[in-house]
């Protein structure tokens, strides 16, 4: 019992919050409300198509082809590949989690799967289209061009200064969790 409260402190945490802008802050509490609910409809119609997909990935792809491509001997192959489906991939950044956890799972690189998630974040094709049309082409291609070298520097930099028992701590608990 105790183990479950302090696991779930901080979702317990917010539902007192929530219950107290009930009596006292009837207002602030339906439009909190009303985002929770848009946030959590958003979540449910874009992580089954995610989930869908990764289970197709962990079926289809073997653990030996994802270690040529994306894990620790694949070399810039594995690099221009993570750069390339973080850009092209759909859906908001938490959905990048699932898509780490799976690549880990089947034997990508940590560095591969942090250029994966920076990526994802920040280099999204439709947005640099978007942007190159509103902001102009120069400005998109220095601000991608900063990105893809900021993106490999936190990789590269994160993989250095995590050890070897850290790393295989986050791979167990993927392995646990995931």
């Amino acid at each position: 019992m105790k183990t479950t409260v302090k696991k779930y402190r901080i979702f317990l945490l917010l539902v007192l919050v929530y219950i107290a802008l009930f009596f006292l802050k009837p207002d602030l509490f339906a439009k909190s409300t009303e985002i929770t609910w848009k946030s959590l409809l958003e979540m449910l119609s874009v992580l089954p198509p995610i989930f869908i997909l990764l289970g197709l990935l962990d079926v289809w792809v073997k653990r030996e082809t994802m270690v040529k491509y994306m894990g620790e001997g694949s070399g810039w192959i594995g690099i221009v590949l993570a750069f390339f489906l973080g850009s092209a991939a759909a859906g908001p950044l938490y959905a990048a989690f699932p898509v780490a956890v799976t690549l880990l799972k089947k034997g990508g690189s940590f560095t591969n799967v942090l250029i994966l998630i920076g990526a994802w974040s920040t280099t999204k094709i439709p947005m640099l289209l978007f942007e190159a049309s509103s902001m102009g082409l120069p400005f998109t291609l220095l601000r991608l061009g900063l990105d893809i070298l900021g993106i490999a520097i936190i990789a590269i930099i994160s993989n250095k200064v995590l050890n070897a028992n850290d790393k295989a701590e986050i791979y167990a608990l993927v392995e646990k969790n995931g």
